[in-house]
């Protein structure tokens, strides 16, 4: 695997004022999305004694070598999924941080094929196991791929495009994030001066359909509500709006503010809240990070506190995650 030496160097989204939203930082943490170390680096500067970075990628685990041996034990490293992460540790932790979505690292390596901008193999896979972005491509209906543009990507050209792939990998397959890029920009109109990429909404549905990132992110977050002790902070930063609903309906419900589903509905006995809000709202990031980083443009932070109420599960249809039938693929 070679790293493309003009790639941008990896800079944490919204990393002060995640910091700054949990502050006193101490104790255990876990650190759920690993990828280049970013956010570890910034809780061991603010005061994590010790920290378990989980990431499903076994590239950002063999990279993170020269910073396990820096920290002399106080960082533990599990190749897996962060909707297991209550399973890595041994005793409820201080806190758990989840960064949503793909890294800076994957992105700006061609040959995982994440990028319409570097021409690669058509991959996608976070883990490098399972289908590929490719076997999705040629191989799902195109009903289900229309739905996967418009539900994952909210792409309002999805049927559109979805019908113009199928026709295009009757001739021959998709190989290459080229190759479907080239396909997608074919569907749209040319962007205007600071739009984003035409194919930027398509490739971010493919890539949560391989990777299930929704089905992760529901399991994810029980799974740090599982984790976490009386006190301690679970902060996640998401990347687009599908995922930020997911998490500020999770919030909500977890800390009690969920409310009926509709005004018929009946009213139920309150349940105690497992999260406690200082903060309703969501965090962004401020003009300097901005002009730092412009990958924090559409980033926002939630952060809840655990409460000593008994752990379970969220209802998912409640959460409002997309359902789509992935079984017909």
């Amino acid at each position: 695997m070679v790293v493309d030496p003009d790639a941008r160097p990896h800079i944490p989204v919204l990393l002060a004022p995640l910091l700054r939203a949990v502050a006193p930082v101490s104790g255990h943490w876990i650190d759920g999305t690993f990828g280049a170390g970013g956010y570890a680096r910034g809780l061991f500067g603010a005061g994590a004694d010790r920290i378990t970075g989980v990431d499903r990628d076994p590239l950002a685990i063999s990279m993170a070598a020269p910073f396990l041996d820096e920290m002399g034990g106080r960082l533990d490293l599990v190749q897996g999924t962060f909707s297991d992460l209550d399973t890595y540790v041994d005793a409820p932790v201080d806190g758990v941080v989840l960064d949503l979505g793909v890294s800076s690292m994957q992105l700006d390596l061609a040959e995982r094929g994440f990028s319409f901008l570097r021409d690669g193999p058509l991959d996608m896979r976070m883990s490098q196991e399972g289908p590929s972005a490719a076997d999705l491509v040629n191989g799902a209906p195109e009903g289900l791929l229309a739905d996967i543009l418009y539900h994952y990507g909210e792409e309002r050209a999805s049927r559109r495009i979805a019908r113009t792939i199928v026709a295009r990998r009757a001739e021959a397959p998709f190989e290459t994030t080229g190759q479907l890029a080239r396909v997608v920009e074919s569907c749209l109109p040319r962007p205007k001066p600071g739009q984003s990429h035409p194919a930027t909404r398509s490739f971010q549905a493919i890539r949560i359909a391989v990777n299930d990132e929704f089905g992760q992110l529901a399991a994810g977050l029980e799974a740090a509500e599982r984790a976490l002790k009386p006190g301690g902070a679970l902060a996640v930063v998401s990347f687009h709006s599908s995922e930020d609903r997911v998490v500020k309906r999770f919030f909500q419900l977890r800390s009690g503010r969920g409310g009926r589903a509709n005004r018929y509905a009946p009213e139920t006995e309150d349940a105690p809240a497992q999260f406690h809000l200082k903060k309703a709202g969501s965090i962004g990031p401020d003009a300097d990070e901005l002009a730092n980083n412009p990958r924090a443009r559409s980033a926002k932070l939630r952060v809840g506190w655990r409460t000593d109420a008994p752990a379970g599960a969220a209802d998912r249809d409640a959460l409002g995650l997309p359902a789509l039938k992935m079984e017909d693929w």
